[in-house]
């Protein structure tokens, strides 16, 4: 099974958190009681991101933490490559001269169609898209009579 990491995965938590909040900076207790995760998990995680260039930090009294810019201009791929590095089923799919038997490898090539695919899905979802839908109230219908 494929999957990626739990912090990559609570990496997402957060970022969707912050997300929720557009107009207001987070402080980390703020972010990881809302997110249900652990301070220091938390801090770590902001960290990283940050060093990405996806979420700014603010110091001082009302300090914390807001998206560096849109949910919509950021792609779950830059938070997983954020976390974990380039996105490669194997390590030939992300760079050249990786393995001794990339010469004579028969699959390389598939592997690399099937890289690009997932790539290319996880670049097509934004933040936003991760955002839970908003809930629409639905009129109530009169009783009939």
């Amino acid at each position: 099974m494929l999957r990626v990491s739990r912090l990559t995965d609570y990496a997402t938590v957060v970022m969707t958190c912050i997300a929720a909040h557009p107009a207001d900076v987070l402080s980390t207790a703020q972010i990881a009681d809302e997110a249900h995760l652990e301070l220091p998990t938390v801090s770590k995680l902001l960290k990283t991101l940050g060093h990405a260039g996806l979420v700014e930090s603010f110091r001082g009294v009302n300090g914390g933490y807001r998206l560096a810019r849109d949910a919509h201009d950021i792609s779950l791929a830059q938070i997983v490559e954020a976390m974990e590095g380039p996105i490669g089923m194997t390590e030939c799919s992300v760079a050249e001269g990786q393995c001794e038997r990339e010469a004579r490898c028969n699959v390389r090539g598939s592997w690399r169609q099937v890289n690009s695919v997932l790539s290319g899905a996880l670049r097509s979802v934004s933040l936003a898209d991760m955002l839970p839908a908003a809930s629409v109230a639905v009129p109530e219908r009169p009783a009939a009579s």
